[in-house]
């Protein structure tokens, strides 16, 4: 990668994030009929929408809560809760996403987890939930020992990687997906790529590119938080003994 600065890299990504799911809703008001909460095609509509904004830019934001400058100095433990909120509102996106396209589905009588994409994106919310869970009790939780979390840091920072991997491919897999399902047998025939599949197919370059460019950053090391700047286990000892 470049020598970008964090900053001026963060708010780039910002933007790119915002311009997915502007796309990601445009695509979905302008060319899939809107948005209802009433089983028909737009209750459906929440889905791409909820989930390219949890599990891709709401999660990407929380995976990079460390790299922020301001996170490496003081007490760790307001960016532990921010990057576990960031996450659980992803969550909470993504369960609504799916419940979205179980009661499209249900009312229509259409099979459900069937697909490639459906097996990927569930067992990538399940993942997921796990992952929050499994960091929530080792770092949030006053019980866990220092020897418990220091094993479980790198299975942690694994894990939250390989899911935001999975949260791309489920999405751009559930963009051609629909496209697919969609653009057939007509005027509008996908292999004619009318507007809408230049536009969808664009949208999953977007998030690609999102889920890339949240990778890079993770792995450029003079972008990562120093351990030995605030380590978990020296905060509660350093606290008590200014007092």
């Amino acid at each position: 990668m470049l020598d970008v600065p964090f900053l001026p890299f963060c708010a780039l990504l910002g933007g790119l994030g915002f311009v997915c799911v502007a796309f990601v809703s445009a695509w979905c008001q302008h060319w899939r009929g809107g948005f209802s909460w009433d089983g028909s095609a737009r209750t459906f509509n929440w889905h791409p929408v909820l989930m390219v904004t949890g599990m891709v830019v709401l999660y990407g934001a929380a995976a990079l809560v460390y790299r922020l400058p301001p996170s490496w100095r003081g007490p760790k433990l307001p960016w532990k809760v921010l990057h576990g909120a960031l996450a659980l509102a992803a969550f909470i996106l993504a369960v609504l996403g799916l419940v979205a396209v179980f009661r499209f589905h249900n009312e229509h009588g259409t099979p459900n987890m069937y697909s490639l994409h459906s097996w990927l994106g569930l067992a990538t919310v399940l993942l997921f939930s796990c992952q929050w869970l499994a960091g929530f009790s080792a770092f949030l939780l006053p019980w866990a020992p220092t020897w418990l979390r220091a094993l479980y840091k790198p299975i942690h920072v694994f894990f939250g990687s390989t899911i935001l991997l999975l949260s791309v491919a489920s999405c751009v897999s559930g963009i051609n997906e629909k496209l697919f399902f969609s653009l057939k047998n007509g005027t509008m025939d996908y292999k004619h790529l009318p507007a809408e599949a230049v536009f969808a197919n664009t949208l999953g370059l977007l998030i690609i590119l999102f889920g890339v460019l949240v990778l890079g950053a993770l792995a450029r090391p003079s972008w990562k938080r120093p351990d030995a700047d605030s380590p978990d286990s020296c905060q509660v000892p350093a606290q008590l003994s200014e007092h």
